[in-house]
């Protein structure tokens, strides 16, 4: 009983956590394309990736890797990407 309570908590946490970095990634998203002239498109980012990762000073975070769809010209449809280590921005590419 201990052990599913347990487990159910780390599933609460894991969740409420996943929804702030997809926040983060998402205003990292709008403010890049806002700051480069390109229109974010559908408006969100997607999950891709999930990674376990050591950081300096050795403690153990979680890296999430999101795209979104971006265009510049109105035509042509791009994928750009943000890379988040814990909710901290790793990297942004389009």
């Amino acid at each position: 009983m201990l052990f599913l309570l347990a487990a159910m908590l780390a599933l609460a946490w894991f969740w409420h956590d996943s929804l702030g970095a997809r926040e983060r990634a998402n205003a990292v998203a709008i403010e890049t394309c806002r700051s480069t002239g390109a229109s974010l498109l559908d408006g969100t980012v997607s999950f891709r990736r999930l990674e376990p990762v050591r950081v300096y000073g050795g403690s153990l975070q979680l890296r999430r890797t999101y795209v979104f769809d971006y265009t510049r010209d109105g035509v042509t449809r791009q994928q750009g990407f943000v890379v988040l280590t814990g909710h901290s921005v790793d990297s942004v590419g389009l």
